[in-house]
């Protein structure tokens, strides 16, 4: 999952999550450590990320699925996390929620900060974080777009056209386990 704040990643997630998979939100990890402002002290960020990380790892390893609730702003993130499932035997796919900035600038701006996946930005820095955004591209591996303002369920439909069914749909199939080198 990926895109800037206010891009609504934390709600698709939530539906994903409503559906059977494992969330792991690096905002609500945040919350639940008692840090109700971003950005966080770097210490804490490593620290949260390390967390994950080996959580990732357990719950893959596990057979479970799972989204990841990050904005993985960057490709190099998208990359780097790529490489730690993929010997697992798991091929990710990025779900981008794209929103156009006035959207998602007004969406933070109208957070509550009441949880995990509230978290309220100053203007200037929520602006930063959508202008750095790097958009995730087809030649970083398997993508799916859907549109921030798009429904839970259309954006569901979305991304079972390119994965098949996720949990809680009728004819559920297993994820796709790939060997190492295969495509």
């Amino acid at each position: 999952m990926c895109g800037p704040a206010g891009s609504g990643k934390s709600t698709l997630a939530r539906a994903l999550e409503a559906r059977g998979l494992v969330r792991l939100s690096f905002d609500q990890t945040a919350w639940d450590r008692g840090f109700h402002a971003m950005p966080l002290p770097e210490q804490v960020h490593r620290e949260i990320e390390a967390q994950l990380r080996e959580r990732l790892v357990t719950v893959v390893t596990g057979g479970e699925d799972v989204v990841l609730d990050f904005s993985f702003w960057s490709r190099r993130m998208r990359a780097d996390y790529r490489a730690l499932v993929r010997p697992l035997g798991v091929e990710p796919v990025t779900i981008h929620v794209a929103t156009d900035r006035a959207t998602a600038l007004q969406r933070v701006a109208g957070r509550a900060t009441g949880h995990g996946d509230d978290f309220r930005l100053p203007e200037r820095l929520a602006a930063t974080y959508f202008d750095h955004f790097e958009p995730p591209t087809p030649d970083e591996g398997p993508l799916v777009i859907t549109a921030g303002d798009d429904p839970p369920a259309r954006q569901l439909a979305a991304i079972e056209a390119v994965i098949g069914p996720v949990p809680g749909s009728a004819g559920r199939a297993r994820p796709r386990v790939v060997a190492p080198g295969e495509p």
